[in-house]
């Protein structure tokens, strides 16, 4: 396995930060559109999901 190792542990080390970068990615583009989200329903637009409140 000598000769395989650098190949196994490369193949997972890259597996690895794939996923960590994905991961931190999509973890950064949600906080990103939940700041969106804020800021339209500031502004006073709804999505056509959430229930109206009373009177409206």
């Amino acid at each position: 396995m000598g000769s395989y190792a650098f190949y196994v542990y490369g193949s997972y080390g890259l597996a690895a930060l794939v996923t960590i970068a994905v991961t931190l990615w999509t973890w950064a583009d949600g906080c990103a559109r939940q700041k969106e989200l804020a800021a339209l329903e500031a502004a006073g637009i709804r999505r056509r999901s959430a229930r109206p409140k009373d009177g409206e």
